[in-house]
């Protein structure tokens, strides 16, 4: 069974991406193929204008499977969900995120590799990682490029989570919403707008244009972030231990090593 539904607007040149497993729209193994499987057939839409990205229910995504963080599988788990950012990179459609309630940790990832954030009142932002002893690879690339070192420091190294007036305060979210009802109305009208009267193919080189440093960094640093994790951070106890601390449900007990 599929974790993502599929809708096509606008006369087919948008893409709307729903995430949904039922639950909190976890990035397990599963959903991230069914990501990737769809992403890789936008290659062949060229009518295709925007992607949009959103969760089913009240939430946007708790993050990332964190049974799937353990040691043995954590190298395949980055490495599939590490070729969605590549993939949305080379697609160079432009992409948006709405965001409702919890959008944490590989879920916050997926909307901060978005061209656009939009949010309402309800979303609560952030990258917990640290708080099970480990830290966010793409986050750790993408943050300092979006909002700039300091506050991308903050949230890494604190894992604090944040509302969306605060993303908004500090430039990462586009606008704030009363509730999603409202979003939904006023993004329809933003697309309309913004996206729609414009060449499809011109889009895509405005986007390659606009991030070709946000690229060439992610392309370059990301690899480099993926093999601290796998080949260092997981070797040490405090890693192991908060994840496994997290999946028996018990506080972790940190050896500093």
């Amino acid at each position: 069974m599929k974790k993502i539904k599929i809708e096509y607007t606008h006369n087919n040149s948008v893409a709307r991406i729903i995430l949904d497993d039922g639950k909190g729209n976890v990035l397990d193994s599963i959903m991230m193929a069914d990501l990737l499987e769809l992403l890789n057939s936008f290659k062949e839409k060229n009518d295709l204008k925007l992607i949009t990205f959103e969760g089913a229910g009240k939430h946007f995504s708790f993050g990332a499977s964190v049974e799937e963080h353990s040691k043995e599988n954590a190298p395949a788990m980055l490495k599939s969900f590490h070729q969605i950012f590549y993939t949305i990179a080379d697609l160079a459609i432009p992409t948006l995120a709405k965001i409702s309630g919890q959008c944490l940790g590989g879920g916050f990832e997926l909307a901060l590799a978005c061209n656009f954030l939009f949010a309402d009142k309800s979303a609560n932002l952030g990258q917990p990682e640290i708080l099970l002893g480990v830290f966010p690879p793409p986050a750790s690339v993408i943050l300092p490029l979006k909002i700039g070192n300091a506050k991308a420091e903050e949230l890494i190294i604190t894992g604090k989570a944040i509302s969306a007036e605060e993303g908004r305060a500090i430039g990462l979210i586009n606008e704030v919403f009363e509730d999603r009802d409202t979003m939904e109305k006023e993004l329809n009208e933003w697309i309309e707008k913004n996206i729609i009267k414009k060449s499809a193919s011109s889009l895509r080189y405005a986007v390659r244009a606009s991030r070709v440093k946000f690229n060439h960094i992610l392309r370059k640093m990301l690899p480099d972030v993926e093999a601290m994790y796998i080949n260092e951070l997981m070797d040490t106890e405090d890693a192991n231990e908060g994840i496994n601390s997290f999946l028996e449900k018990r506080k972790p007990e940190w050896k500093n090593r």
